[in-house]
């Protein structure tokens, strides 16, 4: 079926499975084959009746060895079960982790597989359970994000051109809108690009100025100038830099000289990593010695879940839910700095003085999994959609640097670059 759907150039279709361990033996993984025909490797056999093609391999250990030497990439994937990093991995075959799908959100995979010093690329999934991919909206469930979309850099729609990207880690996720979103590094002397990742294998050593989305270089003493363009399908809200886990800029499209009278309030964050995972927000917002003139919801993706007016212009409450991705309410008050700002939630609640907010950030943490309430200032009306920088990274040796950008949007969306490896 898959090989009659594939056609060059007009509509690639893989076969592929989902390989549904427990986390406790390495957790859900996703595998895909350049060709037809292999063997599906069952996580059990317990809901199968009759005989299959082949025995059940109960752990991602013994996935990747029954794996090896097929024609097949491995993507670690966040379901019911998540993927456990650390209890397996074969970067021969598994060059990806997913951050997005329709369960919510989870940068953490991403920081598992730094801690654990492995070089892999950003995907986003769908996995809505309802065969609608790129069109994936919760509705009325438990799921609490949009199902997210990869963009791949192939110069053609072919098997082997996708196979190419994802092997050389040439692509970004996005939490399901079509961002536009570049990358690149350049520097002053050439250096050391290798084509396959030298932990893993013997590999071929390029002397290059420039390095791509997902490149491993050896760039030696001299800094890398890293180049990012976004063009997105909303107002830009933030692009943050990030070195590892740590955010080391934050560029944003406009100067406190801009930000007016809108407010926003945002949540977000996960209960933990396994299933059951999504945070229901019950909250309150009141506002005293001021009035808001309007409000709007932000990210609000379950029709039965709605901001309220409790009372004109100076109270709303709301039920939500994030599941690791983001949520909130932007309002547009009668004066910029009067009055006082109280939220209140079943997770963590806060006081914010509008007169002392400025341009700052305040957050009140919630604990859980990155739980928190957010409130900071925006400009009154939608500005651009296009952002484009230079950041210069300087590179002192031993662990690796993974240099990569997060974008999000002021309608809650988010995307995320491969990494740049800089290594020794």
């Amino acid at each position: 079926m898959t090989a009659s759907f594939d056609v060059p150039g007009r509509f690639l279709c893989l076969p592929g499975y989902e390989w549904s361990g427990n986390t406790s033996m390495g957790g859900d993984r996703n595998i895909f084959f350049r060709r037809e025909g292999r063997p599906i490797r069952r996580s059990s056999h317990i809901l199968v009746e009759g005989q299959t093609s082949s025995r059940a391999v109960y752990t991602a250990d013994e996935l990747f060895r029954a794996l090896a030497g097929e024609d097949a990439v491995v993507i670690a994937h966040v379901g019911g079960r998540y993927a456990d990093l650390k209890y397996a991995h074969d970067g021969r075959l598994e060059r990806s982790v997913e951050v997005h799908s329709t369960w919510g959100t989870f940068e953490w995979l991403l920081h598992d597989a730094f801690e654990q010093g492995y070089r892999v690329g950003v995907v986003c999934h769908s996995d809505d359970h309802k065969g609608r991919p790129g069109a994936t909206k919760p509705g009325a469930s438990t799921f609490g994000a949009i199902g997210g979309l990869t963009c791949y850099f192939m110069p053609e729609l072919t098997r082997d051109a996708l196979f190419e990207a994802l092997r050389r880690r040439r692509h970004y996720g996005t939490t399901g809108m079509r961002l536009f979103l570049d990358l690149s590094g350049s520097f002053a002397e050439p250096v050391t690009a290798f084509v396959e990742d030298p932990r893993l294998a013997r590999s071929e050593e390029l002397s290059v100025r420039e390095a791509l989305m997902g490149d491993i270089i050896r760039p030696g003493k001299g800094p890398m100038q890293l180049a990012a363009e976004v063009i997105g399908t909303a107002p830009i809200d933030r692009v943050d830099v990030l070195h590892g886990t740590r955010v080391a800029q934050t560029v944003r499209p406009f100067t406190a000289a801009d930000l007016g009278r809108r407010v926003r309030v945002l949540w977000q964050g996960a209960e933990y990593r396994g299933r059951g995972r999504e945070t229901v927000w019950q909250g309150k917002l009141t506002l005293t010695g001021n009035r808001f003139l309007r409000f709007a919801p932000v990210n609000f993706l379950n029709p039965e879940r709605k901001v309220q007016e409790t009372n004109p212009g100076t109270a709303l409450a709301w039920a939500s839910v994030t599941t690791g991705n983001l949520a909130g309410v932007d309002l547009w008050l009668d004066d910029a700095s009067r009055g006082t700002l109280r939220l209140e939630t079943n997770v963590v609640s806060g006081e914010v003085e509008l007169a002392s907010l400025r341009d700052n950030l305040v957050q009140f943490e919630g604990g859980g999994l990155g739980r928190r309430l957010s409130i900071y200032r925006l400009p009154e009306d939608d500005w651009t959609r296009h952002v484009a920088f230079i950041h210069t990274v300087s590179f002192a040796g031993g662990a690796d640097l993974p240099v990569y950008v997060r974008v999000t949007q002021a309608d809650g969306n988010q995307a995320w670059s491969s990494p740049i490896y800089l290594v020794e």
